[in-house]
């Protein structure tokens, strides 16, 4: 993994040796999905995690994949202080949102009921009545509760049906800014609490989002990340968008408890150039979920790493899939097994996992529009215990998914 470590983090590769030497889019708002199987890690007490059938335990270790026990009560989740948190929505058994226990909502709330100080948001939309209350009482005990949003589907939209969390947040003082009228979008999906903890991945603040998608969440307890995201956060907050933005890549990373972390943003980071390199350095096995992959030269790089002998494969959200734009058509010409979610909803995950180490996540959907114009976030890091987690999210829904037929497209 050492070949990765320094693709990855080409700037501290001297520090990631010496740390493992150490001892120890264009999009649509998104339909609703499922909810949280919760996952910590290093070694905390069991977390309980709702499942499709079962209930299980799952105990995770920081470097191998968890080990499920059958139980029979009512899965609940327990209080977690390890330094990273991992929750899937689970749309099939978590699905009704008058219902929240065990939710990624619940979670959510959670945090803002422990925040001390601050709250600060850049997320795309928002429709949860409960979040909108933790938050206004956030707000009256002292908190600093700032909340940057997208114009078309945060405030412009918050009049219609079913909406109005906004306009409750600013009337009790809670600040709210959009992106001004940019056709591009803000498109984030994170929080900073008391500028030590950050939660962000793919999951929209909305019933479709927690309640029926396919989506995940990534939490991390750590000052050095929280910075990165604040210093991002001013950005936004300031009206600093789009690719003319400061970029701080060379700064937007930490290695905790010998993992090594990056994140970069959009516009100003060039992110999916970043994944095409990791793409590049992959030795064996590739896995992914797209609700959005319209990006030809990450496919093409995908495909070369495939031929290279790489295991290769993933899923596709069905909308827009058999699309022109779409690169399922050129994976699966080319021969890979790539699948159509078998979610009614979205599969709305934005992931790639490589040589079951590397994680990539966050809200950067792989198309070019994501990268070059939105505002969005990545997250990779280097992990064989959280990539278990996402790896054996990926195998549930690989699972679930729809298989091309036989002459899907015509190849050329």
């Amino acid at each position: 993994m050492a070949g990765m470590k320094k693709l990855l983090f080409p700037l501290f590769s001297i520090l990631v040796f010496a740390a493992s030497c150490a001892p120890l889019d264009l999009e649509t708002p998104l339909t609703p999905v499922t909810q949280i199987p919760f996952f910590a890690s290093e070694t905390p007490p069991p977390i309980i995690v709702p499942v499709t059938e079962t209930p299980s335990i799952i105990l995770p270790g920081s470097e191998t994949p968890p080990f499920i026990v059958p139980v029979t009560e009512t899965p609940t989740l327990l209080p977690v202080t390890q330094w990273w948190e991992v929750y899937f929505t689970d749309p099939l058994t978590i699905n009704d949102p008058n219902n929240p226990a065990g939710s990624i909502e619940e979670r959510l709330i959670q945090f803002i009921n422990s925040a001390q100080a601050s709250i600060h948001i850049a997320s795309f939309e928002f429709n949860l009545p409960r979040v909108a209350d933790a938050l206004i009482a956030a707000k009256a005990r002292g908190v600093d509760v700032r909340w940057v949003t997208d114009d078309e589907y945060g405030l412009e939209i918050d009049g219609n049906e079913n909406r109005g969390q906004f306009t409750r947040l600013m009337a009790a003082g809670v600040e709210v800014k959009d992106d001004a009228g940019r056709s591009a979008l803000m498109h984030n999906k994170f929080w900073i609490f008391d500028r030590q903890i950050v939660w962000t991945g793919s999951t929209n603040i909305t019933v479709n989002g927690i309640y029926k998608q396919n989506n995940n969440v990534i939490v991390f307890r750590s000052p050095e990340i929280a910075a990165i995201y604040e210093r991002e956060w001013e950005e936004l907050w300031n009206g600093q968008l789009g690719p003319r933005a400061p970029s701080t890549r060379n700064n937007q990373w930490a290695i905790l408890e010998g993992t090594p972390i990056q994140v970069l943003f959009s516009a100003e980071d060039d992110a999916v150039d970043n994944l095409i390199a990791l793409v590049n350095d992959a030795q064996m096995s590739i896995r992914f979920l797209a609700f959005s992959f319209t990006d030809y030269p990450l496919a093409q790089a995908m495909i070369a790493r495939a031929r290279a002998g790489v295991d290769v494969q993933g899923v596709f959200e069905t909308f827009g899939s058999t699309g022109l734009r779409s690169e399922l058509r050129t994976l699966w010409c080319a021969g890979l097994p790539v699948r159509q979610d078998g979610n009614s909803s979205f599969l709305h995950d934005k992931v790639i996992v490589i040589d079951n180490s590397i994680v990539v996540t966050g809200s950067l959907n792989f198309s070019s529009s994501a990268d070059e114009e939105n505002e969005e976030n990545v997250v990779i890091l280097d992990n064989t215990g959280i990539a278990a987690l996402y790896l054996q999210e990926y195998q549930k829904i690989w699972e679930q998914a729809n298989s091309l037929p036989v002459g899907a497209f015509t190849c050329e």
